[in-house]
């Protein structure tokens, strides 16, 4: 696996997990919240690609959508 995919890869993981913190935390950054998951469902989802995981990319375009929805839900 070269280096770029690693960065796409644990970029992606700490960005999820940065999202899912902040929605859990009800501190009122829903927004940026979100806005990370789509961050986050596009690194993984170029990690995914390039290393023909094929589900996962799959699965990345369902949390882009759920991001994209709460991004307009909380704007």
């Amino acid at each position: 696996m070269t280096t770029n995919n690693k960065i796409l890869e644990w970029s992606g993981v700490s960005t999820a997990i940065f999202y899912s913190l902040l929605v859990a935390l009800n501190i009122g950054a829903e927004f940026v919240g979100f806005t990370l998951l789509l961050i986050s469902a596009a690194l993984i989802g170029l990690w995914a690609y390039f290393g023909k995981h094929r589900g996962i990319l799959f699965l990345q375009f369902f949390y882009a959508t759920a991001g994209l929805i709460g991004m307009v839900r909380w704007f």
